[in-house]
């Protein structure tokens, strides 16, 4: 790549105070969609969906623990499969303390297809503390545009309970979801970037966190992704 032009500190800083004007309307951009996506009418969710967990079967309503919102990180793994999507596993090990999401009176839970012995052992697998059930044999995935006829999509959706009424007010999908990546937003302030460019698909590098070693993150990873979803940021 062609590196930048190198110059004194002042004349860095001038060049650094023209991007902060940049920034600055990019997060008044932000703030303006973060408030019309609050704006959006919300759907009840009239199906009693009933997943597996360790020691028990809780529902959707469940899975609130008492609080009024809940999270849902759909995360790709199929029953076929014996491991979990990289891409959602980053955004898995992004996720951080709990106890900060739970302040502001939210769950936060990921769901996946694979039945429960699977998830436990790959949840084991990759150090996670973070609830994680299965809904396995349930509609859930078909129901919120997360399993299609194509494949898994990665996806997060939001849900608001009202006593005991749920009610369905976000999803995204795709590169919707990068906001979750806290190695892109670290990677984002840097002067090389992502570094995906030359590669195929920008998730080729990815993997799972105990697989850079002994794979590299240089050549094509296993190719989880099923194509643009009609929801796709």
């Amino acid at each position: 790549m062609d590196l930048p032009a190198v110059l004194s500190r002042e004349e860095w800083l001038v060049a650094r105070k023209e991007l902060l004007e940049q920034e600055k309307e990019l997060t008044r951009v932000r703030d303006a969609v973060s408030a019309a996506r609050r704006g959006l009418p919300m759907v009840p969710v009239e199906k009693e969906y009933v997943f597996e967990a360790p020691g028990g079967n809780p529902t959707l309503l469940d899975l609130f623990e008492g609080r009024r919102q809940l999270i849902v990180r759909h995360f790709m793994f199929s029953p076929e499969q014996e491991e979990g999507c990289p891409g959602c596993s980053m955004q898995a090990d992004s996720v951080g303390h709990l106890s900060h999401i739970h302040a502001r009176d939210t769950s936060f839970v990921m769901v996946a297809r694979a039945p429960i012995a699977k998830i436990e052992a790959f949840r084991q697998r990759m150090g996670w503390d973070i609830p994680w059930v299965s809904s396995f044999g349930t509609d859930f995935n078909r129901d919120f545009h997360v399993t299609t006829d194509r494949g898994e999509l990665p996806a997060v959706s939001a849900f608001l309970r009202d006593g005991d009424q749920v009610f369905h007010t976000n999803s995204i999908f795709d590169r919707g979801g990068e906001v979750t990546l806290n190695n892109y937003n670290y990677l984002e302030m840097t002067l090389l970037g992502r570094q995906e460019e030359g590669l195929e698909h920008p998730w080729d590098w990815w993997r799972l966190h105990d697989r850079y070693d002994a794979e590299g993150s240089t050549g094509p990873g296993q190719n989880w992704w099923n194509g643009e979803d009609k929801f796709s940021s």
